[in-house]
């Protein structure tokens, strides 16, 4: 019987996905009225469930801009919270329509499993947590330590590589398939270190029965662009989605906040006119409503307010932007113009 409902699961997804590719995301996210998210399992900041099962986070965000985007209302989306393992099937199968859940943009993942990376919405580096009890201030002195990874991410290969270019150092690995798992791990003392994005890390530390024994290390050791993932070969969804990112940060660069834009409605800036869809280009051209980037702001904030409430100032996590921060304020950050 196990095996004769697997044969059917896999038939429902498959046949879910001709479907999604034969009439294009775009055309099925309005027929169904909702956006189908895969977000992570668990990583407060980035997606992360409360007590009352609402999804928050800044990888939340980016699927409720594009729900505003496409359908005028952030809260038309519905959540999959998937491991790292699950996360590439489960947008292939078709049984989400983006995933949004801290996923390292590689050569190989962008070229080789039937997905397109739509940009980045959170730059980041691998590191290093450890108790401050082992007594070391640097990862060059983790030669034949334990260390707690999550399967399924680039976070493996790093290790490795790390190591190996430092001298050969030993180490042995303890996998886990969660996020959760892995912090649970490294808190019963099942490894010395556990390694991770360093965002990931300062979400995982606050999950500890006692965060102030445990401390990040200083380096930084490989480059982790994170970002929303969708379905190759669907160029109307992937410029929404793109372009929903791209509204964000032109918002910010432009002073444009969800408190501010209904008066900036009455803005002379020809700038701020195109983004909220006062003047060329409209919408239709991404096959949306002119006032798609307005309903993003009003609903969802700028990308600065997102980054704040999220994991930045107001945020228990209290990250500083860094190389997130705009282009002309010492960052990364940069949105093609809007015209």
């Amino acid at each position: 019987m196990k095996q004769i409902h697997k044969i059917g699961v896999l038939v429902a997804l498959s046949l879910t996905a001709a479907n999604v590719w034969a009439e294009g995301t775009l055309d099925a996210v309005k027929k169904k009225g909702f956006v189908q998210c895969g977000v992570g399992d668990g990583l407060p900041g980035f997606s992360n469930p409360d007590a009352k099962g609402t999804w928050t986070g800044l990888d939340v965000d980016v699927c409720r801009a594009v729900a505003a985007a496409v359908l005028g209302d952030a809260t038309k989306v519905k959540y999959v919270s998937l491991t790292a393992k699950e996360r590439f099937t489960a947008l292939q199968s078709g049984e989400v329509d983006i995933l949004s859940r801290n996923t390292t943009w590689t050569m190989t993942r962008d070229a080789s499993l039937g997905l397109t990376f739509a940009g980045v919405n959170y730059y980041d580096g691998q590191g290093f947590m450890v108790s401050k009890t082992l007594g070391v201030k640097s990862a060059k002195e983790l030669d034949g330590a334990a260390v707690c990874i999550q399967s399924g991410t680039t976070t493996e290969l790093n290790l490795a590589d790390y190591f190996r270019a430092n001298g050969g150092m030993k180490y042995t690995p303890v996998v886990f398939d969660t996020s959760d798992q892995t912090v649970k791990g490294f808190e019963a003392g099942r490894c010395d270190v556990l390694t991770s994005d360093q965002s990931q890390l300062y979400s995982l530390k606050i999950k500890l029965s006692k965060p102030e024994n445990a401390i990040v290390l200083p380096e930084v050791i490989s480059k982790e662009p994170l970002g929303p993932v969708v379905r190759q070969g669907d160029e109307p969804w992937l410029k929404v989605v793109r372009w929903s990112m791209f509204a964000l940060l032109n918002a910010e660069e432009a002073g444009v906040t969800s408190a501010n834009v209904d008066e900036m409605l009455k803005s002379t800036n020809p700038d701020i006119r195109r983004l909220l869809g006062l003047e060329d280009p409209k919408g239709s051209i991404l096959g949306l409503d002119d006032k798609w980037a307005y309903h993003i702001i009003k609903q969802v904030g700028n990308y600065g307010e997102m980054f704040e409430r999220n994991v930045g100032a107001g945020s228990p996590l209290k990250i500083d932007r860094g190389i997130n921060a705009l282009w002309n304020k010492g960052g990364l950050m940069y949105a093609p113009p809007i015209r």
